[in-house]
């Protein structure tokens, strides 16, 4: 395609979600692709024996949410409710249900009172500063870190109580065989339009100062269009790793005022499901403080698979280990909480695979979250640049949804 009416510069979610509407919309499209596959941070093994239809990226629908259920209505896709239950590791011990903080209520309370937005580390600090509240006090940022991928000291503690006050922990649920099935359907249907992938093609530079945008690749091949969408992580625009020529002044300043988070995720096969016993049928989820702290099952579908989920500034302090380091850490976890040895865990290891995002060059983090100045951040990101340059994805998304998929296809 030597003129499409509109350049997408990333084939995740986002990307697609703009290319599936603007090609059925008969809109000439091309897209930009830094990575040898589609789905940026959705990425579901379906291949790669012995895993089968498992997530190294997004897995979760949180709740019911009215853009991806229609999309897989649209793509013939159901899903699957992920119930279950919570599990704890906490002083030598392995309990179900208790992960409920004492103080929780109080928490929330004084949250909803609060008139002026701060962080959520202020916010502690200034109205449970006792010694008696250091556990809620750290319950709350490992919260905040492991769910939200957060650093407590950005978050915004008003962000945080409308998420927090209303989860709806019965409504979750996975894609049926994967997500990877909503964005093959998306890829799928755009190239029926007429949109063309190009994959393995690494954007550095970006120059609008004429009455077309030229993007220019690491091998020095050039696509221009007069429009360009960036659908990109925000992690990516943050570091500017692409550059821009002018400069895009005070959209500059807008990434750093959205959050975005660190997440390693880790995925084990065990040859038997050894979590399952007569106490643990229905196990879903595992919190602890080890060093990988949580951890979660395949439940209901019965599988030999453990997900490691280890977020906010623990992964960014640890995002330089390599992935056998990571292996061996959640090893060392899951020894810890199931009183086993790592030498016999390692013995029962089948696979694994490791998804570092957070040093992942062509993500650079997990997803978003809001800070103080998100909102007024969102406002500047939302618009044009000089009617040439737009935005898509999760970082422009204003809802109850933030840090889903649902945010990134909205």
């Amino acid at each position: 395609m030597t003129n499409p009416d509109i350049l997408i510069i990333g084939a995740g979610a986002a990307g697609l979600a703009a290319a599936y509407t603007l090609s059925k919309g008969g809109r000439k499209v091309a897209i930009l692709e830094a990575r040898g596959r589609t789905g940026g941070r959705i990425y579901t093994l379906d291949n790669d024996f012995p895993f089968k239809h498992v997530e190294l990226g997004a897995e979760f629908i949180h709740g019911n949410l009215p853009v991806t259920r229609q999309l897989m209505h649209e793509a013939g896709v159901e899903y699957i409710a992920a119930g279950g239950e919570m599990w704890r590791y906490y002083e030598g011990k392995l309990s179900r249900n208790s992960w409920n903080m004492p103080g929780w209520e109080e928490l929330m309370k004084k949250l909803d009172q609060l008139n002026e937005d701060m962080t959520i580390a202020d916010f502690l600090d200034r109205y449970f500063s006792g010694a008696n509240y250091e556990p809620l006090k750290n319950w709350v940022v490992r919260f905040a870190s492991g769910y939200d991928t957060a650093n407590p000291a950005k978050a915004s503690a008003f962000a945080l109580r409308d998420e927090w006050g209303n989860e709806d922990d019965d409504a979750q649920y996975r894609v049926d065989g994967g997500y990877g099935r909503l964005i093959r359907h998306m890829a799928d249907i755009s190239r029926l339009n007429g949109a063309e992938f190009h994959l393995n093609s690494i954007v550095k530079h970006i120059d609008w100062r004429r009455d077309k945008v030229d993007v220019i690749l690491s091998n020095g091949n050039v696509y221009s269009a007069k429009k360009v969408i960036l659908a990109l992580p925000l992690g990516v625009l943050q570091t500017g790793g692409i550059t821009f020529e002018p400069s895009l002044g005070h959209y500059n300043k807008a990434f750093q005022q959205i959050g975005f988070g660190a997440i390693v995720k880790i995925l084990f096969e065990f040859k038997d499901a050894f979590w399952e016993d007569d106490e643990r049928p229905r196990m879903s989820f595992v919190i602890s403080d080890e060093e990988i702290p949580t951890w979660w099952t395949q439940y209901p579908i019965h599988s030999n698979v453990l997900t490691g989920w280890l977020g906010g500034l623990p992964a960014e302090r640890k995002k330089h280990l390599t992935d056998k380091e990571f292996v061996q850490q959640g090893l060392r976890s899951l020894a810890t909480i199931f009183s086993k040895t790592e030498a016999e865990l390692a013995d029962d290891l089948a696979a694994w695979k490791v998804a570092n995002w957070t040093s992942d060059p062509f993500t650079l983090g997990s997803y978003v979250y809001d800070m103080v100045e998100s909102h007024a951040a969102r406002k500047v990101l939302s618009k044009p640049v000089a009617n040439k340059l737009y935005f898509a994805g999760e970082f422009i998304y204003e809802g109850p949804s933030m840090g889903t998929v649902e945010a990134v296809l909205t």
